[in-house]
């Protein structure tokens, strides 16, 4: 009987079964996966290593991207790994251990990527509307307190996920239609009752996306009053511009957790399973994969220590010939 309430409240392993009714062209679905996990570590791995080499760069609006670029990796690299796996060599088991081990990680880095938006907001809050006391307002302790608060914020909520999850008896089976451990998919499994997991979900949504939005939203609307009371059209595009970037990393960021939020809640018989999952996919990939692109095209300073780095290079090669 002891051997049997375990087996029900711990089972040994879930199967992760990918891509609900498109198992046929997992192998297909694979190469754009594995094309944007690809760019995602080598646009973020350039950046963090420019960022530390290049004096030009140790700024804090740099330091900001350094997060967000280290935030990215961790947040892919959490999730993309074992989908490859799935769909080339359909591995599919993970312990259940290693399934909290992921959603842990999941659902922490998704969190800091949200928190690291809104530092950002501030940062061009900052220096757009007090631009003379930039460097003194975010100082190195500064940046790297509100980086660890961000960090610690996104643990401290998330940490109670597994345990929520680990405590639910398990006896509908062990598959899970999803390419990696979300916290819902898993405790739907559940014959219990997961009334606390979908509330406690609910507010950590609120209390990290819905925080973040209304930091940034408040940040924007004060550095528009600020553009728009510039003396001229030349002022104004130059200030604005250096915003593009970040709005460019919101857009690519919660675009799709907003299509995969209402969704699921308004369109949950309408829209195919297979279609929440690939959304859910992309939330994951997405960012990662076109921030450090279009920082890299939209920041001068990246462009022209990139190109400084390159024409160096060849220098170099050019002097050995």
């Amino acid at each position: 009987m002891l051997m049997l309430n375990k087996t029900e409240r711990d089972p040994p392993s879930f199967i992760l079964n990918g891509i609900p009714g498109l198992e046929d062209v997992h192998i297909w679905i694979s190469f754009p996966f594995c094309s944007m996990y690809v760019v995602a570590m080598a646009g973020n791995c350039g950046l963090l290593y420019l960022i530390y080499c290049e004096d030009s760069l140790h700024k804090p609006m740099y330091y900001f991207l350094a997060m967000l670029s280290l935030t990215d990796l961790i947040m892919c690299s959490s999730t993309v790994p074992k989908a490859l796996s799935i769909f080339w060599l359909h591995l599919k088991k993970i312990s259940f251990d290693g399934c909290l081990i992921q959603m842990f990680f999941v659902h922490t880095f998704t969190g800091m990527e949200s928190g690291v938006l809104m530092l950002m907001a501030l940062d061009r809050y900052v220096a757009i509307c007090y631009p003379l006391h930039y460097s003194t307002i975010l100082t190195n302790p500064v940046i790297a307190k509100a980086g660890l608060s961000t960090f610690l914020r996104g643990v401290l909520l998330i940490i109670p996920f597994p345990f929520l999850t680990k405590r639910l008896p398990y006896c509908r089976g062990n598959v899970i239609p999803h390419t990696y451990c979300d916290h819902m998919s898993v405790a739907k499994l559940s014959c219990g009752n997961i009334k606390v997991n979908a509330i406690y979900g609910l507010i950590v949504a609120l209390l990290i996306g819905g925080f973040d939005i209304l930091c940034i939203t408040v940040s924007y609307t004060m550095i528009l009053r600020a553009v728009v009371s510039l003396s001229t059209a030349e002022a104004r595009r130059k200030a604005f511009s250096t915003c593009t970037a970040h709005i460019c990393a919101i857009v690519f960021s919660y675009s799709p957790a907003f299509f995969s939020f209402f969704s699921h809640r308004f369109g949950g018989h309408t829209i195919p399973p297979s279609c929440h999952i690939i959304i859910a996919n992309i939330y994951l990939l997405l960012p990662p994969t076109m921030n450090p692109v279009v920082y890299g095209v939209k920041t001068k300073q990246i462009r022209d220590c990139v190109s400084g780095i390159l024409s160096g290079s060849k220098n170099t090669k050019s002097q050995s010939i």
